[in-house]
């Protein structure tokens, strides 16, 4: 299985399912099992901001009890799109998706930067220490993990 590491909140955020978007610099070919690994990075800042606080709040999450350098999910990478169109509150992909509201604002939709389309995430019941790497990296499979 393919991961990616994500910085805190937003690994948490697309493992809760509040953020189906992960948005990018470049393009990946890769569609399939994706790991989210949630990398040692964090921005405590933007865990005071809404929509990141409430998100996460419902969740039971702070900026004090998110989950660093673990692999915390499961998803399906289904599709990666370029940004066409900036609005300020919107984007447009070039599948003609427009993305807005709380997942325009969970991510960097600069024109020329790629949505990466997660779905069936599933957050694991228990979290698996790993180091994270740039760019997609091999984690192996899930069921070779103790769990």
């Amino acid at each position: 299985m393919k991961a990616i590491s994500i910085r805190q909140p937003w690994a948490t955020l697309v493992a809760l399912g509040e953020k189906q978007y992960e948005t990018r610099s470049w393009r990946t070919k890769y569609r399939g099992q994706l790991g989210i690994h949630s990398s040692q990075t964090m921005d405590k800042a933007v865990c005071k901001y809404e929509p990141v606080r409430s998100l996460l709040a419902k969740h039971g999450y702070t900026a004090q009890n998110l989950p660093t350098g673990f692999v915390i999910a499961t998803c399906r990478l289904v599709d990666c799109n370029k940004v066409i169109d900036n609005h300020g509150t919107s984007a447009t992909l070039d599948d003609g998706s427009v993305v807005s509201g709380n997942e325009f604002m969970l991510g960097n939709f600069g024109v020329g930067r790629f949505a990466w389309r997660v779905r069936d995430v599933e957050m694991l019941e228990q979290f698996i220490p790993a180091k994270g790497k740039l760019g997609l990296w091999e984690l192996g499979e899930i069921s070779d993990y103790k769990l």
